[in-house]
């Protein structure tokens, strides 16, 4: 327990004003806020459907029934039904700024529509201030809808792989090879019921996520997966304890923990990520932003399980862990109450990198045209349409702006968290 006041006392007087007293880390943060909010609230600043109007008497929020008609709670009735939202009769109305989607074509202004003039457009209302695609789709809503795949992608896979990571590293650093001890049932049985559940989690219902993900459902197929190798887990672990139970098993051998990990390491940084990022996402039949992010996140633990590892070694010589060793405690409560928590706030750089790298992933992954739906625009895919035609240079220069602007945040992030979790550095 004095390790745990220790650690927030440190990081409330410590951390934050240190952080605080960074005008990048404060002024990162800030953007970062911006970043967020237009990920989360794009539709409302990029729609080609009306936030609010007034048709034949009765009111309409366009923009949020559109959440209801994807999550299957609401269907369009006439006179909404497929309609041209400009040229509706409305006894009032309220676009949003930019009053295009990312995927409305605009058929007046399609072969690359120059940001700045020679554009035919109704008023200046509808001006498509950051000019169009071949296609006539506005690339100011693009990069609004691709700040959302960014920030999902990025966080998401990061959530992956720090999962992943922090488990494996925490095992490997406190456990070591002598820590773990368990019956060769139980090990047999695990086994089992992990390849029981990435069949009938996954591998037997490709059909199914693959429709589904066609579908737009592809999230709670790939969580219907999960919960299916879930209760395979725990099913083979509690016949384990009733076979152990039954037969009296009592006879342990120790699982070389820190070994198995170590060699797992080096097989995976023996593959460069990137590579082996294109050989996975090139396998999937139906294209998906959800499978990108999946693979991305079993791709990139790697260094996250390195450092924890590292920072467990060191954790796990404390005072306050031979004092909960003394008191009778269970290896796995020290690990996970006590030893854990003192060892997690270093990783917050490494995820802060993290989500940089990603974003850079995943803009090189839909620059490529892998893992993207061909109906879905993110930042890399119009930095690839520039290909096409050199001349349209803002299909370049304003998402690079957005990659770059990013990357950059979550870097001066890092950064500022590495100076302020260093008690040797002055603030």
């Amino acid at each position: 327990m004095a390790g745990l006041k220790k650690t927030k006392g440190f990081w409330r007087t410590l951390v934050v004003e240190r952080f605080r007293s960074k005008r990048a880390a404060v002024w990162s943060l800030r953007l970062l806020y911006g970043f967020v909010f237009i990920a989360l609230f794009g539709d409302f600043l990029a729609n080609e459907k009306p936030l609010y109007c007034k048709l034949e008497g009765k009111v309409y929020f366009p923009v949020l029934l559109q959440y209801g008609e994807a999550l299957g709670l609401y269907q369009w009735k006439p006179p909404l039904v497929k309609p041209r939202w400009r040229e509706l009769p409305y006894e009032a109305v309220v676009f949003p700024p930019i009053p295009y989607s990312a995927t409305t074509r605009d058929i007046k202004n399609t072969h690359f529509a120059h940001p700045f003039r020679g554009q035919r457009v109704e008023s200046m209302r509808y001006w498509h201030w950051m000019g169009t695609d071949q296609l006539g789709r506005d690339v100011a809503a693009g990069l609004i809808a691709g700040a959302r795949i960014a920030l999902l992608v990025g966080l998401g896979a990061m959530a992956i792989a720090s999962f992943i990571g922090i488990l494996l590293g925490t095992m490997a650093g406190y456990l070591g090879d002598q820590g773990l001890k368990t019956t060769w049932l139980r090990v047999m049985l695990n086994a089992g019921g992990l390849y029981l559940g990435i069949f009938y989690g996954f591998i037997s219902r490709s059909f199914q996520i693959s429709e589904a993900n066609a579908a737009g459902g592809a999230p709670l197929a790939i969580f219907t997966g999960l919960l299916w190798l879930i209760f395979f887990l725990a099913l083979a672990n509690g016949l384990s304890f009733l076979l152990e139970k039954v037969f009296r098993l009592s006879k342990k051998v120790r699982i070389p923990v820190d070994l198995l990990v170590m060699r797992s390491l080096e097989i995976m940084e023996s593959i460069p990520a990137l590579l082996l990022i294109l050989v996975l996402a090139a396998l999937i039949r139906k294209p998906s932003i959800w499978y990108v992010m999946v693979i991305i996140g079993l791709v990139g633990w790697t260094s996250i399980a390195q450092f924890v590892r590292a920072e467990m070694l060191k954790v796990r010589q404390q005072t306050y862990i031979e004092a909960a060793q003394a008191m009778g405690l269970r290896p796995w409560r020290i690990m996970l109450r006590h030893a854990l928590p003192n060892a997690l706030s270093p990783v917050l750089i490494l995820i802060a990198f993290g989500v940089a790298s990603t974003v850079l992933a995943e803009a090189t992954l839909s620059f490529l045209g892998i893992g993207i739906g061909p109906e879905e625009v993110s930042w890399g895919k119009l930095l690839s349409e520039a290909r096409s035609n050199f001349n349209a240079w803002w299909l370049a220069v304003f998402p690079g702006i957005a990659i770059f602007a990013t990357v950059l945040i979550f870097n001066l992030l890092g950064e500022s968290l590495s100076d302020s979790l260093d008690p040797g550095r002055d603030a």
